[in-house]
């Protein structure tokens, strides 16, 4: 049975989502970063990076999230969260490296200024320069979706699994995900889907505003 180490809300997340969308045994182990537990000897002794999530596959450890995901669905290929077909394939990864390297990298910037800078008072000018940036990856995905009910092939894939993650992330900002016309109705349509009702509902995670 696979281990996810978790907490609510974090990269653990999408994960969970492919997880749940792969319907294999899993269970949740709980990482409080309320208590810095993530930076703990006994947490980075297996997932030296001291974040989360960390999967565990019987003797097999892994961290990152998306290569996480990526192994799942390896391993359980009639899951089909992954196309096949080699153009698919390919734009399948196109848009994953894009979430994972461009905006949950601009995310991350956004929430964590302090890493970025040893002035606490450029803090409010990171802050507002990724409003900015965030926009404009969103207003890329906001025009690459159109009127596609998934980000691939017509199919849902890891890609909406961490669209999804990300998106939730982004709720707070000046202008959200859900401001975006065909952002809007594409993340209300992800919200429906089994795999992610469930998860949220165990994550706590509120999806009002996704109805």
């Amino acid at each position: 049975m696979y281990t996810l180490f978790y907490y609510p809300r974090n990269a653990s997340l999408a994960p969970h989502f492919v997880l749940k969308a792969l319907n294999v045994p899993y269970q949740l182990e709980l990482v409080d970063r309320k208590k810095l537990m993530q930076k703990s000897a006994q947490y980075v002794q297996m997932n030296p990076t001291g974040r989360i999530p960390t999967l565990v596959d019987d003797d097999f450890i892994l961290f990152e999230s998306a290569a996480i995901c990526l192994y799942l669905c390896e391993k359980h290929p009639n899951g089909h969260l992954i196309p096949t077909e080699p153009q698919a394939k390919a734009e399948f990864y196109q848009w994953l490296m894009y979430l994972t390297t461009t905006l949950q990298n601009e995310l991350m910037v956004y929430y964590y200024p302090e890493r970025h800078t040893q002035s606490a008072i450029m803090y409010d000018d990171i802050v507002n320069t990724q409003q900015s940036r965030i926009r404009e990856c969103l207003e890329l995905l906001n025009r690459y979706i159109g009127e596609k009910v998934y980000m691939v092939n017509e199919q849902f894939t890891v890609c909406d699994c961490y669209m999804f993650m990300l998106c939730i992330w982004a709720d707070e900002l000046k202008n959200p995900p859900l401001s975006f016309k065909n952002l809007n109705r594409y993340l209300k349509g992800l919200a429906k889907h089994p795999a992610i009702k469930a998860v949220c509902d165990n994550e706590q995670t509120d999806l009002c505003a996704y109805k």
